[in-house]
Order: structure tokens, then sequence, then C-alpha cells
């Protein structure tokens, strides 16, 4: 789904009163306080960790989760996932049908509505797939609609790069090929090739829906938007806070349990951490590993700790448009080796995170151990060895080497045991060094990184969209796709992931998909480090408190203690 950090304005006069304090100064009717007394029951607003999201809030251009999570919380989309299993079950959708995999007939419920009072419509759904597949309207999520009939016609590669001279030539049309509304609540997809994963697909924010309102200004309506989910948009006080309110209209079986989510967005999230004990912060899915060691989270927390999985994972991704800081294939793979992730994973996450050995999560549908074959092996001398070749192979690597990362989340302590594995194994001949390099938020490091404008390695997580293999390797490493960082391409592996998208048979579609995931090893695009463990926490304050799979507070869950 994600690149992870480490989900209107009509405010009412209770929502001004909360004095809510940015980046974890607490205090107001937000503290927890020592009485015995919820403050929370007064208002029914709850307080989350957050992160300033890069783009505004439109599904089809956010492919990082400081705004994925925002807009889960605020749109629903044909599919939603469950918050125990993940498993894609039908939201907006009454049915979606199809007879060979590429022809697929959707049908939405009735009586659907948007929070301005307008119907939702099958129209809604074509006219948004529409305008984000359009490549002149820039949006991020373009490249999830590659497998529709006619993307070719309404999205064209710039062909040197976003700095080349060159501008990209202007589509044939401004409309797929493949979408056809057949009536107000009906419509029609086709897809260039069959593809059994599609159905799952549909719960991902980019195959969101938009109103007509949208289309009227969208720059206006990014930052305060019209929605359809169970919460809908109040306020946005930008690197502060962001304010949800319950929707009354909101049609699921399950309604939202209190009145107001406030997502609070820290700088630091051992700030965020020490609100959460003190209470004045009522769910964080992120444990700083300060307070991971020694299981001093579990001690601080107590029945307040939640400990579990989550399909997320933590990488190293090289930008291969530079000739400077992208290397070469044998100086990744060496870098690789290099790399003693079992000491890190049980010296600064105690044990709370586990070397990965794959490019995608252990607890997804496809996942094979030991994809990453002996490259994801701490191994200094074989590191020298491959270091050497790339040296004859004509790479000389800069004399800094920077990991960069986002000083807003809880990177510094394992970049930097990172560095010096690095550069350690290559030993003080090497001529150059690995060194840590902070942006001062996680918006300006994602802003370098999807411009192509980032000097050196950069530190990339990815949160699942579905359980699925599929999931972990199309939209990283094909080509042109849209969380691609790195501008990584390989005909072969194309090639291999269009065979796994369309072949029939599941079991079939896994073995070519880990297929493709081997041949990331020719050339170490990214390089894997560990897949998370889940460790949360709530406030005395809330309860009911689940997290789902994928790493994040289901908003329904939540309820305020009676």
């Amino acid at each position: 789904m994600r690149v992870t950090k480490g989900a209107k304005i009509a405010a009412g006069t209770a929502l001004l009163a909360l004095g809510v304090a940015a980046c974890g100064g607490g205090g107001g009717e937000g503290s927890g306080g020592s009485g015995d007394e919820n403050p929370r029951a007064a208002t029914g607003a709850v307080f989350i960790r957050g992160c300033e999201p890069q783009t505004g809030l439109v599904p089809g251009n956010i492919n990082e989760t400081c705004g994925g999570t925002v807009v889960d919380f605020m749109y629903s989309k044909l599919m939603k996932y469950n918050s125990d299993t993940a498993a894609a079950e039908l939201d907006q959708a009454e049915s979606i049908d199809t007879s060979d995999n590429k022809v697929w007939t959707i049908k939405l419920k009735p009586g659907l509505k948007w929070t301005d009072g307008t119907p939702v419509t099958a129209k809604n759904y074509v006219d948004a797939w529409n305008y984000t597949a359009y490549s002149p309207n820039g949006q991020l999520g373009a490249s999830w609609f590659a497998d529709i009939e006619g993307f070719d016609k309404v999205n064209t590669a710039d062909p040197d790069g976003p700095d080349g001279p060159k501008e990209a030539p202007k589509p044939e049309s401004e409309t797929l090929s493949g979408l056809e509304v057949v009536d107000d609540l009906t419509f029609k997809v086709t897809l260039s090739s069959p593809q059994a994963v599609f159905r799952t697909k549909l719960g991902y924010s980019t195959f969101s829906a938009l109103p007509d309102a949208f289309f009227k200004d969208p720059q206006a309506f990014s930052s305060n938007p019209v929605t359809n989910g169970p919460f809908k948009f109040a306020k946005w006080d930008h690197n502060s806070q962001l304010v949800m309110e319950a929707n009354p209209d909101y049609p699921g079986a399950e309604k939202p349990k209190v009145k107001q989510i406030v997502y609070k967005m820290y700088t630091d999230d051992n700030a965020a951490y020490a609100d959460l004990v003190s209470n004045n912060l009522d769910f964080t899915e992120l444990i700083p590993p300060s307070a991971l060691a020694g299981d001093k989270w579990k001690s601080d927390l107590g029945d307040r700790a939640i400990d579990s999985q989550q399909g997320v994972i933590q990488t190293l991704t090289f930008p291969l448009y530079n000739k400077e800081f992208g290397g070469n294939a044998d100086f990744r793979k060496a870098v690789s080796l290099a790399i003693d992730r079992k000491t890190i994973t049980e010296k600064i996450f105690n044990n709370g995170r586990t070397p990965l050995d794959s490019w995608v999560s252990p607890i997804v549908e496809g996942y094979k151990a030991g994809a990453c074959g002996d490259l994801c092996t701490f191994d200094p001398a074989k590191a020298k060895e491959y270091l050497a070749k790339a040296k004859a192979a004509g790479y000389t690597p800069p004399k800094e080497f920077p990991i960069w990362s986002n000083a807003d989340g809880t990177h510094k302590e394992w970049i930097e045991a990172t560095v010096n594995s690095i550069n350690q194994a290559f030993g003080t001949d090497a001529g150059f060094q690995f060194v840590h390099r902070d942006m001062p938020t996680f918006a300006e490091l994602r802003d370098t990184v999807t411009q192509h404008k980032i000097k050196g390695s950069f530190r990339t997580g990815w949160q699942m969209d579905y359980p699925h293999i599929e999931n972990f390797l199309n939209p990283l490493y094909k080509t042109n796709s849209s969380s691609n960082d790195g501008l990584y391409s390989n005909k072969d592996l194309d090639a291999k992931l269009h065979e796994a998208d369309t072949a029939a048979d599941p079991a079939e579609s896994l073995r070519l998909y880990q297929e493709a995931e081997a041949m990331l090893t020719q050339d170490m695009p990214a390089i894997p480090l560990w897949s998370y463990g889940l460790q949360a926490g709530t406030s005395k304050w809330v309860t009911g408190v689940k997290v789902t799979p994928f790493g994040v507070l289901d908003p329904l869950s939540i309820a305020i203690k009676s």
C-alpha cells in the first residue's frame, strides 16, 4: 500500500475547546490528568498518534501511511479488509462479478451518500479512476490502473525523467476505454488481460470514488474533502492535528463509537510515547526503540500494551537513476552482506523486529523464506569480495554515502547501527564510509524521494494493502509503478510479473510471483532488512481497541470508557 513513516472545516465550539497541543505537548482537556474522571467523556474525542500527510487527502494521490491512514478512516471503498484476518469483503459494492477475470461487473449498494448529501454513484467511481490514471493530472496512484484496458492511451511516460528537457507527450484520451457506466449503480471494468487478484485490490484507497464536488476544485478539495466513510473531515491544522468527526450517515453495520478522532502529529515519536504513558494520547502503533529495550514498554503500560504481528517490512533503497549513489548490483549486494540484521534486531529493537530474508512480509500469502538467498546474511568477507567486484567493474563510491531518514520518526538508532555494521564490515581501507543523514519530516523525505532528487540511499518501509505477495512486488519493482522509488526497471522481471498477474490458477500465480521475487537477487534494487512485529499501546481512557493486520487502528473499534 504505502511507504511507511516509521487518515471541511466545520469545527464546532466543543472541538475548538479541546486545546490540543502539537507534537506531544499535552495539556487542556486532552490531558490525561491524575484523577479517575474520564476527560474524554465530555467531548467524545480520542487522540491518536499521527504525522503530516505528504500530499492532500485525495486517495489517488497518496502512497504513504501518514495520509493513507487518514483517508482510510474517511473513505469507504468497493471492498474492505477484515480487521481480524485482512480478508477482502464487500463494502460499498453489492456484488463484483466476473466469468473470466477480465471483464468485471460491479454493482453498488443503493442509498450510499457523500457527506455533502449527494448520492454515491457508479459514475463517481469511473470519473475518479479516469482522473487518477490520466498522467497530466500527476496522481501518485496512476499506475494502479495500468491493468485496465486503454491505460496506454491515457498515461504517457516522461521520455527523459522529471528533470529532463522533454515533456511527456499528451495522452490520446482522457478516459480509460475499459471503464463503462452501465447505470447509476453499475459499472463495468475490462482489463487488458485476466487478473485473479483484481477483486482483492479494490479495497485499496486509490480505488476510491470521488464526488462531483472534487472536480470543481481538486486543489481545495485536497485539504477540505467530501467523503463517504465512517468519519468525515472536520479540521486540519498543518503539522499539528487533523480532526475527524463521526459520519452520522455512515451505512455500515458497525458505527463509530466515538464522536471525534484527533490525529495528533508528532515530530518525535519519543514524545508521542511519553504522552501515551501519561494518558495524554489514547493510541499509538509505534513504540520507540528506547522503550522496547528490556521490554520497558510492557512495564510502563501493563494491560494497555498490545503485542501482535503486522504486514510491514523495512528496506533500504537506492536511487538507480543516480550513477553516483545508485551504485551497481555488486555494490548493493556488498552492502546487504555487510548488515548484521540479527544483532540490530536484538539490540536495537529487543527482538521486536525479525531479520528478513525476503522482499515479502512473512504473514502474507505467497511468502517464501530465503527468497533473498545468502545475500541477506551477515558475511563481512563476502561483502568485501562483492565490493571489490563492484570497483573492478568501474564503480567508485563517493567518500560519504548517506542513508537518509526522517527525523520525526524513530530511525536514528537503527540507521546508526546499520551504518556502523557496514563500515566495520568494509574496513577502514574501503576508501569511503556510510553516514546517517536526516530530513526534518517524513513529508520532506517523501517529497525528495518522489521527485527523484535524493542523493544517497534511503530508508523505505512497506505496509501491505492486502495480504498477498503481489502487493509487495508490482507496486515497488515493476517499471513505472507508483512506489518504485528507485526507478528500478527490469524487462524480464516485468514479463514474469505479468505472467503471474494473468495466470488463471491461483497456485500457479503464486509460484510465478515467487519466481519474480527471486529475480530481485540479480540487481538488489532494495535491500530487505526486517519485518515488523506489532507493538502498540493505549491510554487508560479508552477500551475495545483493535489493531488490524495492517498495523493500524481499526477506527470503529475504539470506544471511551464509561
